[in-house]
């Protein structure tokens, strides 16, 4: 088996690819606001959490690099063949990259049809996606949750979600 098509290789891969998307959003937050009698500022806690991934990846490349480069035992689990990506092949990447679509449409659709009905929409989805199958069961847990969250956010904590097409019901909620 050639090393590129390892589990090791595949690891190497990969965190050169996180190391390049970390230093570019540790480089996005130096762009956020500074607030002068803050002493937390709202970088702060995104810039801490991107050091910590950025420890753990050069770790990660590190032992892919010496494993890849200095060779692997035979019986070694990184020198297994590395799984398929091929969302054609492997199911799992398939409904995992339909996932990160739905989630790109939750937010594009967000502020034009409101929280409720989109996270309605996207939970039913998400149900069915992972093996739920009982409609009976589905349909009202994907209506009631995203309600009661969004009553609980609007009312108690006095977060202003949009509701979209759904605005007679946060007129009705602020009549009561």
């Amino acid at each position: 088996m050639k090393k590129t098509q390892t589990k090791a290789f595949a690891s190497l891969v990969s965190s050169i690819v996180l190391l390049i998307f970390e230093v570019w959003a540790y480089i996005e937050t130096t762009g956020f606001r500074v607030h002068k009698r803050a002493h937390v500022q709202p970088a702060t806690f995104p810039q801490i959490m991107i050091i910590g991934m950025f420890i753990f990846t050069v770790i990660l490349f590190v032992q892919s690099f010496l494993k890849v480069t200095r060779g692997m035992k035979e019986g070694d689990y990184e020198n297994e063949l590395a799984p398929s990506i091929n969302p054609f092949k492997n199911k799992g990447v398939a409904a995992a990259l339909f996932v990160i679509v739905l989630c790109i449409l939750y937010t594009m659709l967000f502020n034009k049809l409101g929280y409720v009905l989109v996270s309605a929409c996207i939970s039913v989805i998400t149900m069915w996606l992972i093996g739920k199958r009982d409609l009976k069961i589905i349909i009202p847990v994907s209506i009631i949750v995203p309600l009661v969250m969004w009553f609980i956010f609007y009312k108690m904590l006095t977060v202003n979600i949009p509701m979209g097409v759904l605005q007679p019901i946060r007129d009705l909620v602020d009549k009561i």
